[in-house]
């Protein structure tokens, strides 16, 4: 449920509307960083991080600096249906957590290059009459840098498999920087067993017309149109082969038995010392 205070805001972009709008409406555990966005919508990376601090700076996303149990640092993004009453209070019970593996900080949006800089007080270098001497302060501990992961091993025929999606179609014809970011895509789906004629098909099939983007188009079909990981192949049943041949002690005919003996057709033999 979304509420019409984040709908009808005054002071939030239609931007961060739609992302907050977007981000609610997602699983416990989806990415929401400015990479994963800009994967999903059209808007650029400097839109969707202003979008991000819009709605973080009234209550409505939070993020946090968390150590992993590896011992790694990550940032923690944490979405909100109800705005936060302050920036330090303790999280309502709806929150959303998503991990949000970003080691780079969100690049902040340019400045308005029409506004004049604020000018800086200058401290008066003449100490106030009565006035106790000045207490020194601790040197506040550098933050730790993020650490990057480790870079995913993507499937040898991913990137090949998008530059060649222009000989189905004219129109897919893509930038060298769209390969590279929706190959991991494409890897993913080649991991999971799917046939790479297959997921030329899905990708190329039914295109919308007219198509704008591409690149956005692929990225919505890598994602929507993802096929489940391929089960586990069923345990073979073992072989049973037939019995051996073996040669009546009664008539010598062969017959099958695991066992050497008489054939059925041949009377049992009669027990050493019974009675006639």
């Amino acid at each position: 449920m979304v509420g019409n205070h984040l709908l009808q805001h005054r002071e939030l972009s239609a931007t961060a509307i739609g992302v907050a709008a977007y981000i609610q409406s997602l699983p416990e555990g989806s990415p929401v960083g400015i990479k994963a966005l800009t994967e999903r919508f059209t808007e650029g990376e400097r839109r969707i991080s202003s979008a991000l601090h819009e709605l973080e700076r009234h209550g409505y996303l939070e993020r946090r600096t968390e150590r992993l149990p590896t011992g790694r640092v990550a940032t923690r993004t944490y979405s909100y249906n109800k705005p936060l009453a302050t920036p330090d209070g303790p999280p309502p019970p709806s929150r959303k957590p998503a991990p949000d593996w970003d080691p780079d900080p969100d690049p902040d949006p340019d400045p308005d290059p029409d506004r004049e800089p604020e000018p800086t007080p200058e401290a008066d270098p003449s100490p106030k009459a009565g006035a106790g001497p000045e207490p020194r302060r601790k040197p506040s501990p550098a933050p730790e840098p993020d650490l990057a992961p480790e870079p995913r091993q993507l499937h040898a025929g991913a990137a090949d498999l998008l530059a060649g999606l222009r000989r189905y179609d004219p129109r897919l014809l893509l930038a060298e920087r769209d390969v590279q970011r929706l190959a991991p895509g494409v890897s993913t789906w080649l991991d999971r067993g799917a046939d790479p004629e297959a997921v030329g098909l899905a990708l190329t099939t039914n295109l919308p017309e007219p198509m704008r983007s591409p690149a956005s188009v692929l990225a919505y079909r890598l994602e929507a149109l993802l096929p489940p990981p391929l089960p586990h192949a069923p345990a073979p049943r073992p072989v049973r082969r037939p019995d051996p041949f073996q040669t009546c002690d009664g008539c010598e005919r062969a017959f099958r038995s695991p066992h050497p003996g008489h054939c059925r057709d041949c009377p049992p033999p009669r027990a050493v010392g019974a009675a006639a």
